[in-house]
């Protein structure tokens, strides 16, 4: 295999009668930013653990550029890491921090001195060099345990939940940079969060976990937008779950309308049928017999900036969100206006219950 090439195969892990991972395989390509998504509770940081090799598989193997290193001690698996609290050593300066992983190496100094100049120019911290951990803000510790993980050119670099102390706008900043780093560097990227903003914005592929194993897994949009249970669905974004039932060859939801679904339509019972808000249509008035449509009446309309959240009732008691672009010209819907809902069949999907 080429090297930054990542393979699990049946990795599981046991905690006395609890199996915390249970039999995960994945395989990450060379160069891939590959994300681990979950609650807390999923198995996720155990996953990655194994990777690193602070915690050893009960079953299964880790393979890191066609090797096999189970049971090879973290140092010997010439990985990088960046971690939720950066671990920067208080007693060293900025410079030897990044420097740690090529002074342990024994590098030459001039080679030391070269690669820590274009880890720090790579991360925006020049001029930062004599500082200490107590002289920096978080986002700048962040920048410096970046920059100390790429410092020898790893293959492959793990990091868990790196950006959960940061404020909204600083995570974003770092979420650009990070991936536009490892880009630039041609390495693999495994990255741990529970944020699932974070993970789509930053991936190539997610593996969505639940109870130790893998729920599914692939390209952000696609796990979006094509969820293979409710789980994923409710997990990954907001998503309206409506409950659904077969009626001879045809389906109706709330109020028996006629429920069309796209492409890869899952179950063949009764079920629930998924719609993400930002995919379904609002209009004044009320029912006009169209299948995916439904009368409703508006009982919330929240301003979130840019866009407008509706809230509304419809029949069965049930509720539907809808998010619109908060254009402009844009028609405002207040509360206890009737309305009709709609998408399209392509948006939808029905989903076992």
């Amino acid at each position: 295999m080429t090297a930054g090439s990542v393979a699990l195969e049946g990795v599981t892990k046991r905690y006395g009668s609890e199996t915390v991972v249970a039999d995960v395989s994945v395989t990450i390509a060379p160069g891939e930013f590959f994300t681990l998504l979950g609650p807390s509770g999923s198995g996720k940081t155990t996953t990655l653990s194994m990777l690193a090799g602070f915690v050893v598989p009960d079953e299964g193997r880790v393979m890191l550029s066609g090797q096999d290193m189970t049971r090879v001690p973290p140092r010997g698996r010439g990985l990088g890491m960046v971690f939720q609290n950066y671990a920067i050593f208080p007693h060293l300066n900025v410079a030897e921090n990044v420097a740690f992983p090529l002074t342990v190496k024994r590098a030459p100094k001039a080679e030391i001195a070269r690669r820590v100049a274009d880890a720090m120019a790579m991360v925006k911290l020049e001029g930062f060099e004599g500082r200490y951990a107590r002289q920096l803000s978080g986002g700048q510790q962040q920048r410096v345990a970046l920059a100390r993980a790429i410092v020898a050119h790893p293959p492959v670099v793990l990091m868990d939940e790196p950006l959960g102390a940061l404020d909204k706008n600083l995570r974003y900043h770092m979420q650009v940079e990070i991936k536009e780093i490892s880009r630039r560097l041609g390495m693999t990227v495994i990255y741990v969060t529970h944020d699932q903003e974070e993970a789509l914005t930053m991936s190539d592929r997610i593996a969505i976990m639940n109870r130790g194993r893998i729920a599914q897994m692939g390209p952000p949009r696609e796990v979006y937008e094509k969820p293979d249970s409710s789980f994923v669905a409710a997990f990954l974004g907001e998503a309206n779950l409506l409950k659904a039932r077969r009626d001879g060859n045809a389906v109706a939801g709330p109020g028996g309308t006629r429920i069309d679904a796209g492409a890869g339509a899952l179950g063949a019972s009764d079920g629930l049928l998924f719609v993400r808000p930002e995919k379904v249509s609002i209009a004044a008035g009320g029912a006009d017999g169209a299948p995916n449509t439904l009368p409703g009446q508006v009982r919330h309309a929240s301003f979130l900036g840019n866009i407008v959240r509706y809230q509304v009732e419809v029949a069965e008691g049930a509720t539907v969100l809808c998010d619109t672009a908060n254009g402009a010209g844009a028609a405002l819907h207040a509360p206890g206006d009737p309305v009709r809902l709609s998408w399209r069949a392509e948006d939808s999907r029905l989903l076992a219950a």
